[in-house]
């Protein structure tokens, strides 16, 4: 069976830290990842997905992550319940991150959250534009 989730978007606000009782560091934070085709009025709509992360990659979240930074997430779907106060069941589904990938230079969110090109490497170590439009993902 395989459970693999590979996701690449902006946060959407600043990442939230928490500690659980048995002391172990958690940080969660929401990504917005565009869709790969425009709706009929043509706008490319976006999805807003959950992500965890625990120990030492969340304190890593919390150091350098902010609202409007461009992150890959590799990890795992998970889904999960909880009774709230009113006594309901409510489900929750996340993304649990393995590796987060920090695609935006520090320094740099205000200029990256407008431009919608991505940077790559070429084979000798140069920059080149990519535009998110020809990635086959």
């Amino acid at each position: 069976m395989m459970n693999k989730a590979m996701l690449i978007g902006n946060l959407t606000k600043d990442p939230e830290t928490r500690v659980t009782q048995t002391g172990i560091k958690t940080c969660s934070f929401t990504l917005a990842v565009q869709r790969n085709r425009k709706n009929a009025q043509g706008i490319r709509e976006a999805d807003f997905i959950s992500v965890v992360t625990w120990r030492q990659l969340a304190e890593l979240c919390e150091r350098y992550l902010s609202k409007g930074r461009k992150v890959g997430v590799f990890g795992s779907i998970q889904t999960r319940s909880y009774e709230a106060k009113d006594g309901t069941k409510r489900y929750i589904t996340e993304v649990v991150a393995d590796e987060v990938e920090f695609l935006t230079p520090k320094g740099d969110e205000a200029q990256n959250q407008n431009n919608e090109r991505t940077e790559q490497t070429n084979g000798d170590g140069e920059f080149i534009d990519v535009n998110p439009d020809d990635l086959p993902f």
